[in-house]
This record gives structure tokens, sequence and C-alpha cells, in this order.
């Protein structure tokens, strides 16, 4: 069956187009860019033979690192007039907490629709949609939010809007409707529904990434502790992949955190795994597209899985409830918040942290603490690659970690902060999620 589904990674083997490289057998060259995607330079517009690329995606400007356009000082000039903010979605409260960086303090907040989880940036990089999935109901909204402003718009209705992501060709937004097992495609202006792809076998569909051809991408099944392959371009399920758990996994203390503010954070002693069934949360590519990261709040780490032939190769162990996945600015590093609990609704001030991983090594290189105890989760980088911010689940406030010397600072926000963004970011278009650019 790996066989079947090993085509993840149609496209990892790039071949550069040069002058005159016409002519090689079976391979389909792309001989002038796609349409370019907002704010593209001429540089970045220069067009690479990709095998098999999805029609109409920017071109790859690096087949080493799918993560080239989104380094430190790569901001599309259609930001240029964009607010420098982290919006924060509050769970419980039902409202976005809008926070100034420089100065470190909240300068507005706004009411949403009820249950907001994620604040996705649009493919086109114009505006940032607040997902409002009202679990359990069928009264769910995405809030569009103008970046230059700061203030929202009307709401959208939408079903079980959970996560959303964009197909690489811009051509449509896909609604993770994660209670009704479905991927939908819609509109990415006007949200109408376009068709869905029914995933069946992926209880507690919700983060992704995708292939460097973007052809492919991969979902993970937070219920079932594994991963559905969807083909993009044919709009179809190729397969899953159930995950691995590990042997042993760190120790749920309660009491909160072992280690001592100003000491460098280590998760603690370990124990046997008997959890059968991992809880896999988000997931990113390594920068040349070979490999898939995934963390697993029950596995205590990140699952690395070959994209090729879409099998499990190896685990790194990070720390309790590992969660949320984001690369450097200068794509050598993964940043992985670990959330300090196996559960779902964990406790206050609980032993997370932050584990870097060295891509190239795919060993852990360093961990920082939350001094007191947290939970960081989800979030992402700074345009500049300065500073890490995240939202503490369980802790009503969002960390902004130093990447250089991993010193914490807090800012209070709603109850329960869940998939923050920064903004701006780098990057020519977004896949989605909390600012998955390329």
């Amino acid at each position: 069956m790996n066989r079947v589904l090993g085509q993840w990674a149609k496209g990892v083997a790039l071949v550069v187009a040069v002058a005159g490289a016409a002519g090689v057998t079976g391979v389909e060259h792309v001989r002038a860019a796609p349409e370019a995607a907002p704010g593209a330079s001429a540089a970045s517009a220069t067009p690479l033979a990709v095998v098999n690329v999805l029609p109409g995606m920017p071109p790859v400007v690096d087949p080493t690192n799918l993560y080239s356009e989104t380094a430190a000082g790569k901001v599309s000039p259609v930001l240029s007039g964009d607010l420098e903010r982290i919006y924060v979605p509050n769970l419980r409260s039902g409202d976005v907490y809008v926070v100034d960086p420089s100065a470190m303090k909240v300068v507005d907040r706004f009411k949403v629709g009820i249950g907001p989880q994620h604040i996705v940036p649009s493919w086109d990089l114009r505006t940032l949609w607040v997902t409002n999935n009202a679990e359990g109901r069928t009264d769910g909204s995405l809030t569009p939010v103008d970046p230059r402003t700061g203030k929202p718009g009307k709401a959208v209705p939408v079903d079980d809007p959970y996560n959303m992501y964009y197909t690489p060709d811009g051509k449509s937004a896909i609604v993770v409707a994660e209670a009704r097992k479905r991927l939908d495609f819609r509109d990415p202006k006007t949200m109408e529904i376009q068709y869905s792809i029914a995933t069946p076998g992926c209880p507690g569909i919700n983060h992704a990434d995708f292939a460097i051809d973007g052809r492919t991408a991969v979902f993970t099944c937070e219920f079932t502790g594994a991963l559905v392959k969807i083909d993009i371009a044919q709009r179809k399920v190729l397969g899953y992949l159930t995950l691995k758990m590990p042997a042993t996994r760190f120790k749920e203390v309660p009491g909160g955190p072992r280690t001592e503010a100003g000491k460098v954070w280590e998760p603690g002693e370990t124990e046997i795994c008997t959890v059968k069934r991992g809880m896999p949360q988000d997931i990113r590519s390594s920068p040349d597209g070979k490999r898939l990261y995934i963390a697993d709040m029950h596995a205590d780490g990140v699952h690395i899985v070959d994209a090729a032939s879409f099998t499990e190769v190896g685990f790194i162990a990070t720390g309790i409830g590992a969660h949320g996945l984001y690369p450097s600015r200068d794509g050598k590093r993964l940043y992985v918040a670990n959330r300090g609990s196996h559960k779902i609704h964990g406790p206050k001030l609980g032993d997370g942290g932050v584990s870097v991983i060295d891509f190239a090594t795919e060993k852990v290189v360093a961990r920082w603490a939350v001094p007191g105890g947290g939970s960081p989760d989800m979030g992402n980088v700074s345009a500049d690659g300065k500073y890490l911010w995240l939202a503490a689940r369980y802790d009503n406030v969002i960390y902004r970690f130093d990447t250089a010397t991993g010193a914490v600072s807090q800012i209070k926000v709603g109850a329960e902060p869940h998939g923050l963004t920064v903004w701006p970011q780098p990057g020519r278009y977004s896949l989605g999620h909390t600012g998955n650019l390329r």
C-alpha cells in the first residue's frame, strides 16, 4: 500500500531549469512562471522546472528550501500598510485580543462568532480570517479582519470551520470541518462551497502541510492517531497512515513544573507508554520536502515520516503534550511547543516549554522553560525571526520567547487563547493555519 501512497513527494526530486534544458525524457518542465503571488519579486518569479507541479501554483524558488521565501526581510510589498500586531483568538471568551508587539500590550479587542479557534491569513495575504467553529452546533462562521486597520468585518456563516487552509494555486479555501470528518473546498473570497472531500477514517481531522509540488497534502487525525493523505489535484483521499507510539513517554506530574526559573527546562522522568493511540496535532515539512514532522500530544514528541514512501521512519522526544510546530526564519530549526499536559483540557501552570530541533541532525538542540510553569500551544515567529509568539492554552496569557536566549515575556489576554497569528509575516502566499507561508 505504501507504494500506492508514495506519490506525496512527486516533485521532491526537482530539476532546476536552465536555458536550453528542454528535451529531458519523461519530465514535465514549467517553461513560464504561473500567475505570480501577491508582491512576488522578479527574483521569486524565476521559473523552475518542477516535476508535475500543481498548475497555477507560484514557482518554487529554492528546491532545497521551501521556506526560502519566508526568511527575515522578505515581507511582501503588498503588506507595507499593514499594522504590526499579534491577533489572539480566545476560545472561551469568544473574542479576539489585538496586541501591539512593540508596546507589549493589548490595544484592542472585539467579539467574534462562537468558539474562535485560529486566525488564518488568506492566500493573497489581504484578509485574516477568524475560524469560529461553534463546536457541537451548526452556526459556525468566519470573521474577516482587515490587517491594515486591525478591525473585523461582517462574519460569513460557514459550517464547522475548526481550521482553514488554502490550495497552493489559491483557487480554494479548505475549511477543515473537524466534527464532520470532511474538507470543504470554498471560494477563497465569498466562501461559497465548491466541493467537499469526505475523510471517514480521520476523526478529528485537524492540521495540514502540503507537498513541495503542491499536488498533495497530509492532514492529521487527532482522535485516531493517524494521518490522511489527500490528492489536491484529483480531489480524493489516497490513504491513511497510523503513527507508532513510543515505548516510553514523559510522566505528567500534578503540581506544576519541575524546573526552577532561570534554569534549563528538562521534561523530567519517563514512564512506560501504555496509551495505544497517539493524538497528532501540527504537521510541518522539512525544508527540502523529503520529511514530515508531526507533533503528538500523547507521544510527547515529533514523529518523522518519509514523504516519498509515506512511512514512519523516526521519532524525536521533545516534552509533555507536543503540539505546535514552527520553522525558524532561516529554515534551519523547528520550534516545538509542548503544552505540558496529555489532556485536551489541562491544568494551569503545567510543565510546558519549547524544544528546538535542528533540521539537519533531527536532534533537540535547546529547551526553553516557562518560569513558574505554563502551556505553550500555537502561534508563529515574528517577521524578523527574533521572537516566537505562542498562546498559553490553559493560562490565559500569551508568551514571547526570545529565539536567541529562550527568555520569556507574558501578556494577559482572554479566556483560553488558541491559534494566534503574528502579522505581518514574510512570504509570497499563505497556505493557511496561523501563517504557513511560502
